[in-house]
């Protein structure tokens, strides 16, 4: 079992940055692919960006690539989201998420919410114009 805590999430103005980090806990982490994902009110979960365990391939949707990061330290067990140039619109509670992952999957596998079984409990962030 693994355990998710997600950080880092306020109130920033438009154009200011974040940084989101995500801890794990109750078991290395280093062999799971991790994903952030977010919800808006009204709205469906959607992803944001995913990194793998083999090889650190990142995915990011369309529209936070070129402004947010995803990275991994599997020596501290934890993930981060640096959110840079925010937007209103990236106004959201954000999710930090993984599953067991010794093999590659699709690159649309990654960017599914049904592809991981582990969730953290969230954190809000908004983006004031």
């Amino acid at each position: 079992q693994v355990q998710l805590v997600e950080s880092g999430g306020g109130l920033v103005q438009a154009g200011g940055s974040l940084r989101l980090s995500c801890a794990a806990s109750g078991r290395t982490f280093g062999n799971y692919a991790m994903g952030w994902f977010r919800q808006a009110p009204g709205k469906e979960r959607e992803f944001v960006a995913a990194i793998i365990w083999i090889g650190g391939r990142t995915y990011y949707a369309d529209s936070v690539k070129g402004r947010f990061t995803i990275s991994r330290d599997n020596a501290k067990n934890t993930l981060y989201l640096q959110m840079n140039s925010l937007k209103p619109e990236d106004t959201a509670v954000y999710y930090c998420a993984g599953f067991q992952s010794t093999t590659y999957y699709s690159d649309s596998y990654y960017t599914r919410p049904h592809s991981y079984n582990y969730w953290g409990q969230g954190t809000q962030v908004t983006v004031s114009s």
